[in-house]
Parts: structure tokens; C-alpha cells; sequence
């Protein structure tokens, strides 16, 4: 994480700042470019940043921090005044940051934990259901979506009256396969099914219908037929032969097949002998048939299977030949799998609950819930204005605002006191709009409840301020930590990394800094046994050839480089003459080839870029921090120093 980087830099640890005493006005300690520092602020982050270290705790320390924060607080003030905190990475990176430092002060639980318990509770019930679907598209027309829903409303009234809900499925539903099960959906459970269907049908009761139910297939009305029990999972092995129904021939052939593998499994053939001889399933066929475990409705397009491998009772056991769409099976059950406690689940379903659609609904009804709580009122007639003006030039992300000045400020929301205005969201949508494929409707909805959540973000990121000043002290952190990285990596990081003539440059007029003690030219080979060094000294031994395919053995391989006292605790380890040494460390095994020794001197460019870098960074920044404090003014006050001074350097 970026805020990592800041604070092996220097940045100021995470943390509220701490506020001064209520009512009393904060005591300033400096101001760059005319903004004010407070000495309460500067005095909570030194103690956070020296906790545990009292010798830090003196004049001279406190005064070398007061300069490292004045430099900070000057880059920020560079980074402001060049509009990084307007760009769009910026803005989505401290967006992100933004939103887990509201998550502490929100009272709402968080939804992926709720969702995953939701999900771990279906998982203890299988449930028999059929539907019944009246299919609407989710960009659908209004007029489309109302056609459809009175659609289903008068087949949920006809079911009331008493008509068989089987019969109506078979006639009306819209799902193909209603044609022939009935809308019979067989036993399923959890994440099986689309959110909206698997919570209808865990909610009803059995042998009743539910209200209809609007997935982004359309809308369903379910019937639940049972709820029992979940199963677990199983672990079977098959042996399969394929069939066509279509070739006669071929179907009378696999089925005096299986027969003749089952007789001979019977007389003490082994099952993998058979499995592997027989089996069309090529990729299991030479692994004994193993698949991986399944649960109920996993296998759902071939019941007869799914069937079979339930109703198997001990691992072992060995099932008669029986047949499904698919062809000839014969199984072996290999274990039953309870399901596992919630503690065991916990991670791995959290991590498919928040790729799941059941997330994204469950965050729209809190954002329905979040629009009542803060009093969120739309203008719907202005909207529909704005909508007006949705194009084709949306899907190419190139939409600009074609109304009049006076649609521009009209009010599109209202929070409180708060106005929102047709302008914000046009300037919204120019910041966020992409290529895409979507009709220009659906998109255009798509960035405007984008900007309804964002509106709502920002009311109540305004309300944490006035009544929470950690958050907002917390928030200033991390903006100023953001800016930080990005200015540093602009004027700093990257120019003394790219800058070859500059290095070159500093490298010459500096050579004194590059002076050379004795070294060695050597490399060094990492393994995590001692056997692959003995094999490998061997090899010198005997002049064979060191392959590349030998090389990939170890660990690692460090090719030659020049090495003084304390640039290498295992080169340090061993003698400096040339040959092979070997060194242990930890759980490695290391050999040291040295190839000559090195008399003292200048290091090349090469052996020393790495410090040329470094020092050039330092050079490179030490220049531009002299430019920065004269762009910008500071001024340090004494009232403020005495303070800061007072505060941490009293004995407790």
C-alpha cells in the first residue's frame, strides 16, 4: 500500500489528531503558503510517531522534526498548487481510502459478514421449488416491465383461485424448459440460484407461493415443494460411456458394455483397471475416475447422476450400471462431506459473496434505506429533462451537455440544506464517463446513481466532519499522504531513477564518495539442501558443463558483482581467496565462487549505481526543497515552538 511507502519515508502515522481543548482556540506553530499549522496537531503526531522511544523526546529531536513536517507540508503545498488532487487517479484512490475510514462510524453492519451468514444458513436447507417466469429484460422499457409484471399478477391470481400452479407453469412460464419438468427446479441450495429467487424461495413456506419476484431474467412466481436438511457434499469416482440417441447401434453397445465392466468389477477387477480402460471421460479416466466434490444441484443438468451418488450410503460402495442424457455410468462413492462449521467457511465465503450480485442488491437497499434516513428528495421532472438528452455519443464515453443554462441550474437533489444541481452532474459524468455497451439509457442511469451515491457520500462525509474532528483529521492524512507519494514520485523518485546523464553527472563530480576499500569479484548460489552444493562441486571438480537446467535447481543464483566488507553477511562469512566456500544460514545452504580478488579504489559507474541513485535523490530533492521555501512562505511561530517544546519535553 501507498501509505506504507509514506511512512517509511517519513508521513505521519494513521491516527486521530489530537483536538485542542473544547473551546479553546488552536495555537498556531508555523503557516506554509499563508495555511495554518496547529501546534496540537504537530504534538499528538510526534507522539504517535515516537511511542516507546523516550530519548526522541528532546529539543534538538523535536526541532529536526518541526523541519522534516515544514518540508511535507511544503510538498503538499507544491502537489495542491500542480492540480494532482484533481486528477482521476487521485480521485479514485482517495475515494477508496475515504470509504474504509467511514466504515468504523457507520452503524449499519457490514454487509459482506451479513451476507456470508445469510448465505451459511441456506447452506444448512436444500429446497425443492418450480417457477413460473414471465421473462423482462433489466434495461427494459417501463412500459415493458409493467406489461409483465401484470402479466404474472394475473397467473398469481388464477393460482390463488385454485388453478394447478404445475399446469399454468407448463403453458405460461418462459422458462424453455417448463415445457417438460413442469417448472420443476429439483432440490438446490445456496448460490445456486440468482440472490432475489434463492431468498424468495428460503422465505416461503412450504407447500405455499410467493409474491413475484423480479430477477434480471424477469419476474417468478415460486412454488416451494419441500426444505430439508442440506446433505453436504459427496466425492465419487465414475466410469462413463457416452451415448447418442441418435445412433441406435451405438446405444446397444454401451449398454452391453457397462453391463460386461460391472460383472467383471463384481468378479474382483480392480476399479482402475476398468476405469482407465473403458472410461470416455478423459480427464479423470487415468486417475481412477476421481471428480471433485459436488453438492446438491451442482449437477443439476444430469439428475439421474446427482441421484445416484446421494443416494449411495458408505465409501466404497459401488453403484449398478444406470444411464442419464449424458450416457452409461457406473459410480464409486469415495466420501461423504458434512458441511463444515461457519469458523471453517467464513473466508471463502465472504470472498463469493463479494463477487456476488447478492452484494451488489443487498448495497442498493441500504442506499434506498440511506435516501430515507438523509432525507433525500429527487426532482423527478428535472431528471426526466435530463434523461432527455441521453445519446449514442454515452457507449463511446464522449457525451457532452447539450441543454439550456437554465436546465443547468436547476435543483436535481435536495439533502437538507443541501442543493445539487443539474451542473454537478454533468460535470460528474465528464470525469467518469467510458466506452461501453450498454444503451445510452441504461448508462446514463448507471452514472447518475453512481452521483446519487456520491451526493450521499459527500452530505455524509459533511456530517462526520462537524460532529466527529478525529474523521476529519484522518481524512486530511490521508489526502496530504496521497499527495505526498504522488509529488515525491514526480520530482524525486522517478527523476533520480531515469535520469542517466544526472547520475552520470553526479557521479563524476563526486567520485571521492565512490572510493573502494579491498573486494571481491564472486557470486553466490542459494539452496535449501546441502546436497544439490555437493553435487554442484562435483561438477567443477570433474569440468563437467553447468547447464542451464542444473542452474534452475537452486533457489536463486547472484550473478558476479564486486562485493566489500558489509555488503553481504555471506560473502562476509568466508574467506577471501579465490574458489568455492560454503556458508549455512537459517534453513540455506549458500556457495560463495570467488573469482579474484579486487584491490582498493574507484568503483566503476556500474558497481556504484546503486548509491549514485540514492545520493542523487537526496541531491535532487535538497534543490527543489530550497526552490519550494522560496515559492512558498513559512513562517515558524515562537508562541507555538514554546508550546510544542513544553508539551514534549515535560516529565511524567
Amino acid at each position: 500500500m501507498r501509505l506504507c511507502c509514506i511512512c517509511a519515508a517519513f508521513l505521519i502515522s494513521v491516527g486521530a489528531l489530537a483536538q485542542s481543548a473544547k473551546g479553546k482556540k488552536p495555537t498556531v506553530l508555523l503557516e506554509v503558503n499563508k495555511q495554518p499549522v496547529f501546534a496540537e496537531e504537530f504534538v499528538y503526531l510526534y507522539k504517535k510517531n515516537h511511542q516507546n522511544r523516550p530519548d526522541e523526546f528532546t529539543e534538538a529531536k523535536i526541532n529536526d522534526y518541526i523541519t522534516l513536517f515544514t518540508n511535507f507540508k511544503l510538498k503538499v503545498a507544491e502537489a495542491r498548487s500542480l492540480g494532482l488532487d484533481t486528477t482521476k487517479k487521485f480521485v479514485k484512490e482517495f475515494k477508496t481510502y475515504r470509504e474504509d475510514l467511514k466504515k468504523p462510524y457507520r452503524a449499519a453492519p457490514d454487509a459482506v459478514e451479513q451476507l456470508a451468514k445469510e448465505v451459511y444458513q441456506n447452506l444448512t436447507q436444500e429446497v425443492r421449488a418450480s417457477h413460473i417466469l414471465i421473462g423482462v429484460k433489466p434495461d427494459a422499457t417501463p412500459a415493458d416491465t409493467t406489461a409483465a409484471y401484470q402479466k404474472v399478477q394475473e397467473i398469481a391470481k388464477r393460482i390463488t383461485a385454485g388453478e394447478d400452479f404445475e399446469k399454468l407453469a407448463q403453458e405460461l412460464s418462459e422458462d424453455p424448459s417448463a415445457k417438460y419438468n413442469r417448472g420443476d427446479l429439483g432440490y438446490f441450495t445456496a448460490m445456486q440460484m440468482v440472490y432475489p429467487f434463492e431468498k424468495a424461495a428460503y422465505e416461503t413456506p412450504v407447500g405455499q407461493v410467493s409474491k413475484p419476484v423480479r430477477t434480471r431474467f424477469g419476474y417468478h412466481l415460486i412454488k416451494v415443494a419441500d426444505k430439508k436438511p442440506a446433505r453436504g457434499e459427496v466425492e465419487v469416482s465414475h466410469i462413463l460411456l457416452r451415448t447418442n440417441e441418435a445412433d441406435k447401434q451405438q446405444m446397444a453397445k454401451a449398454k452391453n458394455t457397462i453391463f460386461e465392466i460391472d460383472a467383471q468389477l463384481k468378479a474382483g477387477r480392480p476399479w482402475n483397471d476398468l476405469c482407465k480402460e473403458f472410461s470416455e471421460d478423459p480427464s479423470t479416466k487415468d486417475n481412477g475416475g476421481k471428480l471433485r466434490p459436488f453438492g446438491v444441484g451442482a449437477l443439476a443438468s444430469v439428475p439421474e447422476f446427482e441421484a445416484m451418488a446421494f443416494a449411495m450410503k458408505n465409501p466404497g460402495d459401488i453403484s449398478d450400471p444406470f444411464q442419464s442424457a449424458v450416457g452409461w455410468h457406473i459410480i464409486k462413492l469415495e466420501q461423504k462431506i458434512p458441511l463444515p462449521p461457519y469458523t471453517e467457511m467464513e473466508a471463502a465465503l465472504k470472498k463469493r459473496v463479494a463477487r456476488d450480485e447478492r452484494l451488489q442488491i443487498s448495497q442498493q437497499q441500504l442506499n434506498a434505506k440511506r435516501k430515507r434516513e438523509m432525507g433525500l428528495v429527487e426532482d423527478e421532472m428535472t431528471k426526466g429533462e435530463l434523461f432527455a438528452l441521453a445519446d449514442s455519443s454515452l457507449m463511446k464515453g464522449k457525451w457532452k451537455f447539450g441543454g439550456s443554462d437554465a436546465l443547468a441550474e436547476k435543483r436535481l437533489l435536495q439533502m437538507g440544506n443541501k442543493a445539487v444541481k443539474v451542473k454537478d452532474f454533468v460535470r460528474f459524468v465528464a470525469i467518469n464517463q467510458s466506452v461501453n455497451g450498454m444503451t445510452p439509457t441504461s448508462y446514463f442511469d448507471q452514472l447518475y446513481q453512481s452521483f446519487v451515491e456520491e451526493a450521499m457520500n459527500d452530505a455524509e462525509e459533511d456530517q462526520l466532519r462537524e460532529s466527529k474532528p478525529e474523521f476529519k483529521n484522518l481524512l486530511t492524512e490521508y489526502r496530504e499522504g496521497i499527495l505526498f507519494f504522488e509529488i515525491m514520485e514526480k520530482e524525486v523518485w522517478n527523476k533520480a531513477s531515469e535520469d542517466t546523464l544526472g547520475q552520470r553527472k553526479y557521479y563524476e563530480t563526486h567520485l571521492d564518495k565512490y572510493q573502494a576499500k579491498d573486494r571481491v569479484e564472486a557470486r553466490i548460489f542459494t539452496a535449501a539442501d546441502k546436497g544439490l552444493i555437493d553435487e554442484f562441486k562435483s561438477k567443477v571438480e570433474r569440468g563437467d558443463t553447468l547447464s542451464e537446467a542444473f542452474l534452475k535447481k537452486f533457489k536463486s543464483v547472484q550473478p558476479f558483482r564486486k562485493y566489500e566488507k558489509g555488503d553481504s553477511k555471506i560473502v562476509d562469512k568466508v574467506s577471501w581467496v579465490p574458489g568455492l566456500h560454503e556458508v549455512q544460514m537459517e534453513n540455506n545452504f549458500y556457495l560463495v565462487e570467488i573469482q579474484q580478488l579486487v584491490a582498493p579504489g574507484l568503483k566503476t559507474f556500474n558497481d556504484a549505481k546503486a548509491s549514485i541513485i540514492t545520493d542523487y535523490q537526496a541531491e535532487l530533492e535538497k534543490n527543489w526543497l530550497e526552490q519550494l521555501r522560496k515559492k512558498y512562505p513559512v513562517s515558524l511561530s515562537k508562541k507555538g515552538k514554546k508550546l510544542v517544546l513544553a508539551e514534549l519535553t515535560k516529565k511524567k
